[in-house]
């Protein structure tokens, strides 16, 4: 099993992300386009390679959940646990949003996406960045999410108009065979199966 905190390419990469980089790199199922949350800059640069709008909000990964701790502020503790308690598939969590993020990030909508990752790469890319990641398909806006680097270079190499990628580590997606399942935290509501 590789090393990813250790691995250069990973390292590299988690520094590019400090320095306004968007970088494509592989979750549970999918490739995703990683940026740095609190930086629009950034989430502008993502979107436009995307051609995604700012409103429709985004979804943050992390490590652990300690890395979600400004956004978990104000959750009664059987919210708390339920957000803690590892699943059985990869799953995205619609948490209530108390302000903590910047509205880039929420789409002004009343939530927001957080999900801890089980992917090894991907966690290590947010600890080394030291905190939680944009996460969003590798995908133009209306085409299949890539499985493949090569279909993230295939969508991303030619971007009109704006720079391609700045980065693409290296690894394959996880076993997850759906994206994640999306799901309310209070009410346990599922938006999207897994």
């Amino acid at each position: 099993m590789t090393d990813w905190i250790s691995d250069p390419q990973v390292c590299a990469a988690a520094q590019l992300l400090k320095q306004q980089a968007v970088i494509a790199y592989p979750t549970e199922s999918v490739w995703g386009l990683g940026c740095d949350p609190g930086s629009l800059t950034a989430v502008e640069k993502l979107l436009r390679l995307k051609g995604r709008s700012l409103s429709k909000g985004l979804i943050l990964i992390a490590a652990n959940t300690e890395q979600f701790s400004p956004f978990l502020g104000g959750l009664e503790p059987d919210a708390l646990r339920r957000f803690q308690t590892p699943q059985q598939k990869p799953t995205t969590w619609l948490v209530p949003n108390n302000s903590s993020a910047p509205e880039w990030i929420s789409g002004g909508h009343d939530t927001l996406a957080l999900r801890v990752t089980d992917h090894p790469l991907a966690a290590a890319l947010c600890q080394l960045f030291g905190g939680p990641l944009v996460s969003t398909s590798a995908n133009p806006q209306g085409q299949p999410a890539a499985t493949s680097a090569e279909q993230v270079q295939g969508y991303f190499a030619q971007a009109v108009g704006v720079k391609a990628l700045d980065f693409l580590t290296p690894g394959t997606v996880g076993g997850a065979v759906k994206p994640s399942e999306i799901r309310y935290l209070l009410s346990g509501e599922i938006v999207r199966e897994g």
